[in-house]
C-alpha cells in the first residue's frame, strides 16, 4: 500500500470514535479519541494455535503377534558378525573371535601363548630396567665418594707440603 509521497507506505487513517463524542457531537480533547483503522501491532505477533495431535497410532505393528513381528522385522539377530580385511569375525562372550579359528594365520592357542610370552618379556624388561637404575645409583654414589676422597687427599698433600 503506497501513498502519494513517492513510494512510502500510506499512513493509517485516523478518525474520531463515536464513543468519545460528547452530547454536542464534538470530540473530547486528548489522545484517547484517536483510534487507527489499521491496527499497529495486530495479531501478527500472536501465532496460530496448533491443532491437537491424534492420539491413536497409525502403525499396524501393534496388531501383529510376536512371531509375525520377529519374522517381518528380523528381531532374531543371532551373533553379531563382521568382515574386516577379508577376515570374518563374530562376537561371542564379550570377545571378537574369528569364525575360521585363525587370526592372521595364527590359531587361538598360539595367540594366547604369544600374549603370555609377551607379558613375561615385559616383566623381565621392567626388572632389568630396575636393576640398571640401581646400578646407576650405586655408580653415582661411588663416584661421589671417590671425589670426596680425592679432595681429602689433595688437602692432606697441601698440609704436608706446608710443614716441610
Amino acid at each position: 500500500m503506497t501513498g502519494a509521497r513517492g513510494g512510502l507506505p500510506a499512513r493509517p487513517r485516523v478518525g474520531l470514535n463515536a464513543d468519545f463524542r460528547d452530547a454536542s457531537g464534538e470530540g473530547k480533547v486528548g489522545l484517547s479519541f484517536i483510534r487507527p483503522e489499521m491496527p499497529l501491532f495486530g495479531n501478527i505477533f500472536s501465532p496460530k494455535k496448533t491443532p491437537p495431535r491424534k492420539s491413536a497410532s497409525l502403525s499396524n505393528l501393534r496388531s501383529l503377534d510376536r512371531s509375525t513381528r520377529e519374522v517381518e522385522l528380523g528381531l532374531d539377530y543371532g551373533t553379531p558378525t563382521m568382515n574386516l580385511a577379508g577376515q570374518s569375525l563374530k562376537f561371542e562372550n564379550g570377545q571378537w573371535i574369528t569364525e575360521t579359528g585363525l587370526s592372521g594365520g595364527v590359531d587361538r592357542r598360539e595367540a594366547q601363548r604369544l600374549r603370555r610370552r609377551n607379558q613375561q618379556l615385559e616383566e623381565e624388561n621392567n626388572l632389568l630396567r630396575l636393576k640398571v637404575d640401581i646400578l646407576l645409583d650405586m655408580l653415582s654414589e661411588t663416584t661421589a665418594e671417590s671425589h670426596l676422597m680425592e679432595k681429602e687427599l689433595d688437602e692432606l698433600k697441601s698440609i704436608s707440603r706446608r710443614r716441610k
